[in-house]
Order: C-alpha cells, then sequence, then structure tokens
C-alpha cells in the first residue's frame, strides 16, 4: 500500500466539517436529494458509547428500490420521509474513525466492519439503510442500537486485507447462500399450534410428535368426528393441550389475525378450495400437509409471496399416519450433486450469483441451465462463467424462453425427467407457475426472487403426492450467513468481485438506482461514498474513462482488489 490508499486504510478522521448525503424525502426517485444531487449536512458528532464511522463502499438493492417505490408506506419505515428523511444503503462496508471514551477498551480507528442491516431493540426494526442513516452518505455514527440490539452486536470485523466491494457485497450473497441452508421441521411443532381439519373419512393416526416428549400446545378440531379426532381429544387431555373446536373455516381467504393463525395445518382428504381456503390461516414458517388417495380436481392458487417470505409449506401424500406424512419434508434446500438445475431469471444480479455459486460449488449440479429473457444478459452469463463450467464437467447451457422453438428444442431432453433443482429469480406468478411443471421426482423448487406478500401462483399440487416435489422459499439473511459467506471470501472459496457490473462516485447515486430499475447491468453496482467524482461507469468501460484501474481488471471485465486500490490511489482527494 502506498500514498493516498495507505492513508486512508488507516483511519484517520477527515479534517472536513461537512458530510454528504442522498436524502429520500418521500415516494419516488424524484424525491432523491435536492436538484439531483447529495446533500450536506454538518459532519456528525459522536458520545462516550459511540463510534464514528467512514462508509467506504456500498452496494445498490432492489430492496433501495422498494423504498423508492413506497416511501414511508414501506413496513420498515416508521416516520414522516417529508420531515425526517431516509438514507438508504444497507450492503456496506465502513472504516472506524473515532471511537467514544467508553469504547476504546474494543475498537480502534482503523477498525473495518460490515453489519447485519436487520437491527431489533426490543423486538423494534431499525434497519441499516433505512431507519437508520445507510451506506449512501460519507459518514455515519454508530449508536449502542447496533452495538448492542437483540442478537448483541450487529457489526461484523473483517480483515485489513478484504476489498471494500468484496466485503459491501457480502450482504446480498448472504442471501443467496442462506437459501441452500434452509431446515425444516418433520413433525408437529412442539408448543405451537396445530390445526386438523376433516370431514374425517379414512382411519388416520399420528404415531409420532404428539406425546410426552413433543407436542403442539394447541389443537385446533374441525369437521374430526371419527376415532382420530376422538383419540387426538382423549391424548390432548391427558398431555395437558387445549383444544378449541372450530365449526367451520369462518373468515375468508385472507390475512387472519394472530390468533387465528396455526403452526401446522393438517388436511385430511381435502378439496382444492379448502386447501386455498385452510392456508392463509399459515403462521410464520408454518406448514400445511394434506392426506389424500385421490387426484386434486384443478392447480390450486397459492400465496407464493408467502412462500417467499413466510417460509409457507406444503406437502402431500397418501400416508395415513400424520406423522408419516410430515417426515416427507425434504431434507435438503442445498443443489443435489450432480444433479440438474435450472435457474430462472438468471441473468440478473441476484441470478447471476446463485450462478456463480452453483459452477464454483464443489458438490456443483452436473447439469446447469440457464434462462432469461435477455439476449444480452445470456451472453453476459456465458462469457463469465460458461468456460468455467465446462471445464468442471457440467452441461451448460443458456436458453431464452422467448424464442420459443429454439428454447423448446433445448429443453426437450429435460421433459421426461425434469429437474432436481429450480432456483426462481423472476418475481412473475406465470413464469413461477410454468417452471412449476419442470420438476422431477423429489424435485425442489426454491422462490429466491421477492414475490409480494398475497400474490398467487397456479401449482398443481397432485406433484407433491405422486412426485414428492417442493416448493419452498426464501428472504434475507442472519449474522450466521454473513459469517459464513465472509469467510467464504477471505479464505478465496468465492469471490463476490465477481459481482461487481459497475461503479461511481457518491454522485452517481441516483443515476446507479436508475440503472436498477432499468436492469440495464447484469450485476451490481457498488457507489464509492468518498472518491472524487465519478459517473456510474461499467467495468469494462474502465478502459476509457481510468486506464490505469482498468489496467488492473481480471480479464478487462472483473473486479479486483488491485484495481480498487487502483481507483482509491487515483480518486481520493
Amino acid at each position: 500500500m502506498t500514498g493516498k490508499f495507505d492513508a486512508y486504510r488507516s483511519g484517520k478522521a477527515p479534517e472536513t466539517k461537512i458530510n454528504r448525503l442522498w436524502p429520500l424525502y418521500g415516494a419516488g426517485l424524484e424525491n432523491l436529494g435536492k436538484n439531483d444531487r447529495p446533500i450536506e449536512v454538518p459532519f456528525p458528532e459522536f458520545g462516550p458509547d459511540e463510534l464514528l464511522v467512514r462508509h467506504d463502499a456500498c452496494g445498490l438493492c432492489f430492496s433501495d428500490i422498494k423504498v423508492i417505490k413506497q416511501g414511508q408506506d414501506h413496513p420498515r419505515i416508521y416516520r414522516n420521509m417529508k420531515k425526517e428523511p431516509v438514507v438508504l444503503g444497507h450492503e456496506v462496508v465502513m472504516t472506524v474513525i473515532g471511537v467514544g471514551e467508553n469504547l476504546k477498551d474494543n475498537y480502534k480507528p482503523g477498525d473495518r466492519f460490515i453489519l447485519q442491516a436487520d437491527i431489533f431493540v426490543d423486538g423494534v426494526g431499525y434497519a441499516y439503510g433505512y431507519e437508520i442513516q445507510g451506506g449512501l452518505s460519507q459518514y455515519n455514527v454508530i449508536d449502542q442500537r447496533v452495538l448492542n440490539g437483540d442478537h448483541g452486536n450487529y457489526l461484523i470485523p473483517i480483515k485489513q486485507s478484504t476489498g471494500y466491494a468484496e466485503s459491501s457485497l457480502v450482504e446480498p450473497w448472504a442471501c443467496v447462500i442462506a437459501a441452500y441452508y434452509l431446515q425444516y421441521r418433520s413433525a408437529l411443532k412442539d408448543g405451537g399450534t396445530a390445526w386438523f381439519i376433516g370431514p374425517e373419512k379414512d382411519n388416520f393416526s399420528i404415531s409420532a410428535g404428539f406425546d410426552e416428549n413433543s407436542h403442539p400446545a394447541v389443537i385446533k378440531l374441525t369437521q374430526m368426528d371419527g376415532n382420530f379426532g376422538k383419540w387426538l381429544r382423549q391424548q390432548a387431555e391427558s398431555l395437558g393441550i387445549k383444544v378449541i373446536e372450530e365449526d367451520t373455516l369462518k373468515k375468508p381467504p385472507g390475512e387472519p389475525d394472530g390468533s387465528d393463525q396455526a403452526d401446522d395445518i393438517i388436511l385430511l382428504s381435502p378439496t382444492v378450495d379448502l386447501i386455498e381456503k385452510a392456508s392463509t390461516y399459515l403462521a410464520h414458517k408454518g406448514v400445511l400437509a394434506f392426506s389424500t388417495d385421490k387426484p386434486l380436481a384443478r392447480k390450486a392458487d397459492i400465496d407464493i409471496g408467502r412462500v417467499h417470505y413466510n417460509r409457507w409449506l406444503f406437502l402431500g401424500g397418501k400416508e395415513k399416519d400424520i406423522s408419516m406424512l410430515l417426515s416427507r419434508i425434504p431434507a435438503r434446500s442445498k443443489l443435489k450433486k450432480d444433479g440438474k438445475a435450472l435457474f430462472v431469471g438468471a441473468g440478473g444480479p441476484m441470478g447471476r450469483m446463485h450462478v456463480q455459486h452453483a459452477v464454483e460449488s464443489s458438490e456443483h449440479p452436473a447439469v446447469i441451465i440457464c434462462s432469461d429473457v435477455s439476449n444480452e444478459r445470456l451472453t453476459s452469463l456465458e462469457t463469465t462463467f460458461g468456460a468455467d463450467a465446462r471445464k468442471k464437467g457440467i452441461q451448460w447451457l443458456c436458453v431464452n424462453p422467448m424464442e420459443k422453438e429454439k428454447y423448446q428444442q433445448s429443453m426437450a431432453e429435460f421433459k421426461d425427467s425434469g429437474f432436481d433443482d429450480i432456483i426462481i429469480l423472476a418475481p412473475i406468478p406465470a413464469v413461477i407457475s410454468d417452471a412449476a411443471q419442470w420438476l422431477g421426482q423429489k424435485g425442489v423448487m426454491n422462490v429466491f426472487a421477492g414475490v409480494g406478500r398475497g400474490t398467487t401462483a397456479s401449482l398443481d399440487l397432485n406433484d407433491m403426492v405422486d412426485k414428492d416435489v417442493r416448493v419452498i422459499g426464501h428472504s434475507a439473511s442472519a449474522i450466521e450467513d454473513m459469517l459464513t459467506m465472509l469467510n467464504k471470501v477471505e479464505t478465496g472459496e468465492l469471490s463476490t468481485n465477481r459481482s461487481v457490473a459497475a461503479i461511481g462516485s457518491l454522485e452517481a447515486t441516483k443515476d446507479g438506482l436508475q440503472a436498477l430499475i432499468e436492469a440495464r447491468y447484469p450485476g451490481k453496482v457498488v457507489i464509492f461514498p468518498n472518491i472524487k467524482s465519478l459517473p456510474l461507469t461499467s467495468v469494462p468501460d474502465l478502459k476509457d474513462r481510468l486506464p490505469g484501474v482498468y489496467a488492473q481488471l481480471d480479464n478487462g471485465r472483473e473486479w479486483t482488489k488491485d484495481a480498487e486500490h487502483a481507483l482509491l490511489e487515483e480518486m481520493l482527494d
């Protein structure tokens, strides 16, 4: 390290008396900043129990776009944005430049951190980049909400040798990694609420998970008038389980209040109408299991948004023993080793991360198919990952479903066998419904795309009975996921730098957000808040704008720590 770069890394406090940032005053990109520029505010002051930090790099995220579209109607915003504007930016890396008197035993200038942005204090959310000022600013104060919240300290230390851009992208990458570490229970929730719904026409039973070792705290019974219902009532009495008799599902489909929600809903020989209606009463991470030996008459309209955000799980089978039915829940959310994987909407920033993860995994699929409606994005995928995939012996193919004849020819060989894994990266219900038809025996479809709650997709639930398929979903990440991802970065197992598609200074933020809306770049946009003015620039276009930085890229198209070193050496004041 030399010169400006070395001084910057040291964490010395700047001499400036101002802090530049992008306030969002309400819904709409026109309400970002003033006169299409960031504003200047006084340099922040910090107290004895606080840290003063410099934001070094900040990735732009589609979650930022959601705040821009919704304004103060966004569920993470609790204030009047016109009076108290929001500063976005949660994919951020920071350096400590000032330490409060009471924290000097634990922190020093130059310490570097990323953070888990979902910050909670006494159950109240104060997410970074939402309620707490985010990374689209030069400087900020880290207070006790971050340092001592409900989950402890939300700061995650990083090595001095770890790059700024690669650090900032640990957060979105952690969301990707977390999607492959999901776990589902294979029994009724111990201490939860279970709802059994008939009519009880066959001889049902439950051989495990309803005994002294594990059982619900509450059961609800609807049309349970046979021997199984009688047994449930007797067992509940002996175990001290509260029993609620529900004559019917009185409320129409929709959002039930908390008292109506159930962790497990067990349907005995149901109709599709009953499945659709009952599912609206599932709690967060709820499981709906149905037993039937007759084919369902039609596809079911399932709230795929809550499969994604609320981790709902549906499963079906012919088993009459409910514990055996629940044991059919998949043990894996990881991609099947040597299996066949289809990535739907693979060309966007998050899609590319999923594809890269699959290609670089030591337990990679044998077949990777990437679909996208943009040939430009497919070409970029091919250029970036195609050779790597083939080198590992992976059957690799990029297909555009809009080119119907070519698409059908390319996909013909998978018509009978289907796919072991389908990752959904396009939040379009019709696309999700179509993709589900490609699931093979014991296949898993993971809905990663941010489909809004209340959005339904038509799914053939007979496949859950006949082919044992599962539809799962995932959103966000925890501190543990970020630590896992950071370790992959710092050990060289996975490069987040390959996700960087464009960079710019703080002034380029608005253009960067507009680029996200327009899907202008195939990868991530990273803002460096403290460099001199640099327009939003794709990584390959640095050849003309900053040739010294371009010379340090990998293959003239991939960001590196050496390129970042050159950027900061040239562009810091």
